[in-house]
This record gives C-alpha cells, sequence and structure tokens, in this order.
C-alpha cells in the first residue's frame, strides 16, 4: 500500500495545485469507501477555500477555515490532478473540482480508503490523535526511541512499524532502514545499545528521504499526482531481493515472515 513517502509525495504534487484555489464542486460516484463518504461533505466544502495541505502519517489534510478534509489512500488508492473534466474511468470515485479549472481526482480499485471530515483540530480526531512522531521531524530522534525500546522482547522490524512508535516506516522501509544500520530485523528492541539505536534512527530518516526523492516506491497500484510511478525499489538492498547478492558483501539476501509480513535481510552484513 502508499507508505509515507507516497503520501508525501503525493502531497507536494498536488500542493501547488490546491492552496489557495476555492472548491466549486465535490463529484462522489462511489462513497462506499472504508469508511463512508459523509453526506453532507459536499455542503461542507463547496464555496469553501483550501488554506493548507498537510500530512500526518499517511493521512493526507486539507485544511479549511471551519474544519479539515482527511483523505487516506488506503491499500490502492492514488490522486492525480487533471486540467480537463476528462471522463471517469472505472475506479475514479471522488473528484474534487476547483475554481481555477482544475479537479484532484481520487481513483481506489479497492475502495479501502477514506474522506472523512473533521471539525475538531485535527491532531484530536480519533485516527490521529494516538500517533507516534513523524519520523523526519526533530521529535524523532534516538533517545526518544530508547526510551521506547526499553523492556521491549518485540523484535525490532516490528517495533519500528509500530504507528504509536513512530508514524510511516513501512515493511519496504523497515527492512531497509535496518540493512542500512546493520542491525538484524529479529533482534529485540531492549537489545539495542544506544549507538545502535542512533544509527537505526539515522538510518530511517536516510531511508525515508530517499524514497521522497525517487517519487515513492514502484507499487503495482501506485502512482503520484502526474501519474508516474516511483523508482525507490530500482534501488534496493534488500527489500525483494530474496537470494539476489547482497550489494555490499555478496551474501544471498534471506526471506523470512514477522507477523505475517515478508522481511528481507543479509545474514552477514546485518547482527
Amino acid at each position: 500500500m502508499p507508505e509515507l513517502p507516497e503520501v508525501e509525495t503525493t502531497r507536494r504534487g498536488i500542493h501547488d495545485h490546491l492552496l489557495g484555489a476555492t472548491v466549486s464542486e465535490l463529484i462522489v460516484r462511489n462513497g462506499r469507501l472504508r469508511w463512508p463518504v459523509p453526506d453532507d461533505l459536499a455542503d461542507l466544502v463547496v464555496g469553501k477555500t483550501i488554506y493548507s495541505i498537510g500530512r500526518r502519517a499517511k493521512y493526507l489534510l486539507l485544511g479549511f477555515e471551519h474544519g479539515t478534509l482527511i483523505i487516506h489512500l488506503g491499500m490502492s488508492g492514488s490522486m492525480r490532478i487533471f486540467t480537463e473534466a476528462f471522463p471517469a474511468e472505472k475506479h475514479d470515485h471522488i473528484d474534487l473540482v476547483l475554481s481555477n479549472g482544475k479537479r484532484l481526482r481520487y481513483h481506489d480499485p479497492r475502495r479501502f480508503g477514506s474522506w472523512l471530515w473533521s471539525h475538531t483540530p485535527v491532531n484530536e480526531h480519533p485516527l490521529l490523535k494516538s500517533l507516534g512522531p513523524e519520523p523526519l521531524s526533530s521529535a524523532f530522534h534516538a533517545a526518544a526511541l530508547q526510551q521506547q525500546l526499553q523492556g521491549r522482547k518485540t523484535a525490532i522490524k516490528q517495533l519500528i512499524m509500530d504507528n504509536h512508535i513512530v508514524v510511516g516506516v513501512g515493511n519496504i522501509y523497515a527492512s531497509e532502514s535496518l540493512f542500512l544500520a546493520r542491525i538484524h530485523p529479529t533482534r529485540s528492541g531492549q537489545s539495542l545499545s544506544p549507538a545502535e539505536v542512533t544509527c537505526l534512527v539515522a538510518a530511517i530518516k536516510e531511508t525515508l528521504d530517499a524514497a521522497i526523492a525517487a517519487g515513492g516506491s514502484t507499487l503495482k497500484d501506485y502512482v503520484d499526482s502526474d501519474g508516474r510511478s516511483g523508482y525507490f525499489m530500482l534501488n534496493n538492498y534488500v527489500y525483494g531481493r530474496n537470494e539476489e547478492a547482497c550489494r555490499l558483501c555478496g551474501t544471498p539476501i534471506q526471506k523470512i515472515q514477522q507477523g505475517q509480513r515478508a522481511t528481507f535481510f543479509c545474514a552477514h552484513c546485518q547482527h
């Protein structure tokens, strides 16, 4: 599914098109998403100006003067900006039409995404209020992560994928970050030394920065706001490279299952 880099790439792609624009129409072709699109959503946004385009974890946040539109891409959702009213395709469920002639089109074959409204401060919304720090922010640092890992016997890969500890480190990026930090994915959180935690925090930031710069990952259903796939997975060190030679030492990459998710690692480089 689209992870933090894909969502951030989308946010950056739509930002300049939406910021300061007024919504002239909301077209909902199919509102049966993960949660139903609110029946009054058009009344809430039509005629109103978009003042901000933010992101919290994997949620896109379109800020209005009187509330926030919370959008999640789910497992297969994507956004496209159109300058004309091109005919909608089968899974084009929602168009946010702007007074500047552009439209934001939401495409979601599996319909696991969501379009919700928050009247209250968005960080108090039930979906967002218990989330951990943003991984690319100053709030995510070694001391904070070390505190979260104390006494934790759970495998470190599963811990860094826990949105209560840090948001947005999905399966691909967890495997890649642990490789960069030279940490074996099955080690318990409590076993990491302060030096290893420092390396891991730096590796997570580096991995996510690189993925954003590359436009996200080449996932089957993901395209950015211009319809382009990402290219991060072309440069993966371990993810998806089972039995291929490690790019650093030549040892075959191994694959195991952790929490019903595939984990890839190099047994020689990661300890």
